[in-house]
C-alpha cells in the first residue's frame, strides 16, 4: 500500500478511537505515533521534538503561572465578588445569573488569560447556584464552557503572545487590538443567553439597585486591581506576560492570605440569591492558608500536566503535516481564491474547521504563518487579521469534537461531555455573528491602537 492510503487507514482508525471515547491526547499521540512510521520517522526523533516544544517555547512558561493565578482567584475570594459585581449589575434581567456568569469570565480572562482556566473557575463556583436558582444543569455548564472562550482573547492572553512571537508584531498592540472583539463576544454571547432564558423562563429576578451595584464594586476592588495590575504592567513594558503572571500569583496570594482572617472575623456572606422570594445568607468562607497553598499549586499542576502534553504532541503534528505537505496544499489552494473578501471568508473557514479537531496553539502555530502573509498581499491589516484569526480559533473551544471547553465544564460540574452539546448552538451562533462583523469591520479591532 502506499503512504496516502496508510495515512487515511491511520486517520480512520483514530477517528474511531476518539467517538468510542479514548481521550484526545492518545488519539493525537497514536495519529503522530503511526505517520511516523509511515514516514520513516524514528521514535526518537519523536522524543527530541517533544522535548523541542518546551525548550523553544517561552510564551509557554506562563501557562502554569496563567492556572495557578487561576485557582488562586477563585480560592481568594475575587472571582465570587467579581461575579457578585455582575450579578448586581444584570440580575434584574431574566437569565441574568447566567449572563453574569458570562461577565464574570470576562473580567476573570483579563485576569488569568487561559480559556480552560475560565471555564474551570467560573464553571465549579457558579454551576452549582445555576442549578438551584432553576437553570438547566446542561445549559449551566455550557454556558461556563462558552464563556471561557474570551479568555484567549481579552488581554493578557498566551496565544497573542505565541501568535506575535511567530508573525513578528508587536504584542502590546496585539493586545489592544482583543479589547473591543474580546467584550463583543461577551456581550454577543449574553444576548444569546438573554434569548434563551426568556423562552425557558428560567432564572430568577431582583431588582435593580444602585446601592448593591456600589457596594459589590467596591467589594471587588482587588479583582479590578488585579485587571489594572497586569494590563498596566504589560503596556507600560513594566514587565514581561510571564512576569505579570508571576506578579499576579503573589498578589492574590497576599490577598488569600488577608481574606481568609478578615472573613472568619467578619462573617462574609453571599448575597446572591437562590430563590425568588429570599436571599439566602450562605457563608462564604473565602481565603486560604500557608498549609493550604500546596493542595492549590497541586491543582494547578495537574491541570497543566494535561494541557502541556496536549500541547506539545500536537505542536509535533503540524511537523508530519508539513512532510506531508498539508502546509503547501492549504497556501496553494487560499491563494487560488483571489481577491480581499474571497481570501479573508476562505481563512476563516480554514480556522474554524481546524479548530474543530485541534487546540488553538498548533492551529496558530500550523496556519498563521501560511495564511497571514495571503492576507496581507490582498491587503488585510496584519494587526486585524491576526483578530480574526484569534476569535476564530476560541470558537473551536466549544465546537465539537474537540471543543476543549467542553470537556473541562463537563470535568468540573459532572454534566457528560455529550449532554452539553445541544446547548452550546445559542452561543455558536452568537460567537460566529461577532466573528463576521469583526471580520468585516477592521475599526473594532485598530479603532484603540495608536497611529491607525
Amino acid at each position: 500500500m502506499t503512504d496516502a492510503t496508510w495515512v487515511t487507514l491511520i486517520s480512520i482508525s483514530v477517528t474511531v478511537l476518539f467517538m468510542i471515547g479514548v481521550p484526545v491526547l492518545l488519539v493525537i499521540a497514536y495519529w503522530v505515533i503511526g505517520c511516523s512510521f509511515v514516514l520513516g520517522l524514528t521514535l526518537d526523533n519523536l522524543g527530541a521534538e517533544l522535548l523541542n516544544v518546551f525548550n523553544k517555547g517561552f510564551a509557554l512558561l506562563a501557562m502554569p503561572l496563567f492556572i495557578l493565578t487561576g485557582d488562586l482567584i477563585n480560592r481568594s475570594g475575587i472571582a465570587r465578588r467579581l461575579s457578585d459585581f455582575a450579578y448586581a449589575m444584570l440580575g434584574w434581567l431574566r437569565g441574568g445569573l447566567a449572563m453574569a456568569s458570562l461577565g464574570a469570565c470576562g473580567l476573570f480572562a483579563a485576569i488569568s488569560g487561559s480559556n480552560s482556566a475560565t471555564t474551570a473557575t467560573i464553571g465549579s463556583m457558579l454551576h452549582p447556584e445555576m442549578v438551584k436558582g432553576g437553570y438547566d444543569e446542561r445549559f449551566s455548564a455550557a454556558t461556563a464552557a462558552a464563556g471561557g472562550t474570551v479568555g484567549i482573547i481579552i488581554p493578557p492572553s498566551i496565544i497573542f503572545i505565541v501568535y506575535g512571537f511567530l508573525m513578528n508584531l508587536p504584542i502590546s498592540d496585539l493586545f489592544v487590538a482583543g479589547i473591543i472583539p474580546g467584550s463583543l463576544m461577551v456581550i454577543g454571547m449574553q444576548v444569546a443567553c438573554w434569548i434563551i432564558c426568556r423562552m425557558n423562563g428560567w432564572g430568577f429576578l431582583i431588582p435593580l439597585q444602585f446601592n448593591r451595584i456600589l457596594k459589590t464594586a467596591f467589594g471587588a476592588w482587588l479583582g479590578f486591581f488585579a485587571i489594572g495590575l497586569v494590563l498596566w504592567g504589560i503596556y507600560t513594558g513594566k514587565f514581561s506576560p510571564t512576569e505579570a503572571a508571576g506578579v499576579t500569583v503573589g498578589f492574590c496570594m497576599i490577598a488569600g492570605f488577608v481574606s481568609y482572617p478578615l472573613n472568619k472575623i467578619m462573617g462574609k456572606r453571599s448575597e446572591r440569591p437562590v430563590t425568588e422570594k429570599s436571599y439566602a445568607e450562605m457563608l462564604v468562607v473565602q481565603g486560604f492558608t500557608v498549609t493550604e497553598v500546596p493542595s492549590i499549586v497541586i491543582r494547578s499542576a495537574q491541570i497543566t500536566g494535561i494541557l502541556a502534553p496536549l500541547i506539545a504532541i500536537s505542536v509535533v503534528m503540524q511537523q508530519i503535516l508539513s512532510l506531508l505537505g498539508a502546509q503547501q496544499t492549504i497556501g496553494d489552494f487560499v491563494t487560488s481564491m483571489g481577491g480581499y473578501h474571497a481570501v479573508l471568508f476562505t481563512s476563516m473557514v480554514i480556522v474554524f474547521v481546524s479548530g474543530m479537531v485541534l487546540e488553538s496553539l498548533p492551529v496558530t502555530i500550523i496556519l498563521a504563518p501560511i495564511l497571514a502573509p495571503i492576507a496581507a498581499s490582498v491587503g488585510v491589516d496584519p494587526i486585524h487579521f491576526s483578530v480574526i484569526f484569534l476569535v476564530g480559533a476560541s470558537i473551536g473551544f466549544i465546537t465539537p469534537p474537540y471543543g476543549l471547553n467542553l470537556y473541562v465544564a463537563s470535568g468540573v460540574t459532572g454534566v457528560p461531555y455529550f449532554r452539553l452539546l445541544r446547548y452550546t448552538v445559542p452561543y455558536l451562533v452568537a460567537l460566529i455573528s461577532v466573528w463576521i462583523i469583526v471580520s468585516l469591520t477592521p475599526e473594532l479591532a485598530l479603532m484603540l491602537l495608536p497611529n491607525r
